[in-house]
C-alpha cells in the first residue's frame, strides 16, 4: 500500500461507512475510500506477503499471505470485490462464505481462501 493510513482516521471513515451503508445509504466516497484503504492496510498488518492480491475497486489492492511471490502479468491468486462487501467480511458482519455464495467475492487460485484471515480487528 503506498501511504499507511492513521488508526483514528481510519477508524472514523469505517464508522461513517458503517452507519451508511446500513442506513442503506451510499457513503461520502472519501469515508468509502478511505474505509476500504483502511481494512486493507489492516489485512496487510495481519498478513503480510506477496501470494495473493486482493482488489476493491475503485478504491484500493494490496498483495497479502506469504508464499511465491508474483511479479509479473495476472497473479495466480487473486481475490476481488466491491467495497461494501469487503467492508462486511473484513468486519464480520458477513462471512465470506454467504458472500462467495452470493457472487459478491471472485476468488481464484488455491489461496485466494481468506477465511482463516477475517474477520480483522475492528
Amino acid at each position: 500500500m503506498a501511504s499507511r493510513i492513521d488508526t483514528t482516521a481510519g477508524r472514523a471513515a469505517l464508522e461513517a461507512a458503517r452507519a451508511a451503508l446500513t442506513a442503506g445509504e451510499r457513503p461520502a466516497r472519501s469515508d468509502y475510500a478511505t474505509a476500504v484503504r483502511y481494512l486493507l492496510q489492516l489485512l496487510d498488518e495481519k498478513a503480510p506477503g506477496n501470494s495473493v492480491e486482493v482488489r476493491v475497486p475503485p478504491f484500493g489492492a494490496v498483495q497479502v499471505v506469504q508464499g511465491p511471490r508474483h511479479t509479473r502479468g495476472t497473479p495466480p491468486n487473486v481475490v476481488e470485490l466491491d467495497p461494501a462487501t469487503w467492508i462486511a467480511v473484513a468486519t464480520g458482519s458477513e462471512t465470506w462464505d454467504a458472500a462467495v455464495d452470493a457472487g459478491r467475492i471472485h476468488a481464484s487460485g488455491t489461496r485466494a481462501d481468506l477465511t482463516e484471515l477475517l474477520p480483522l480487528r475492528p
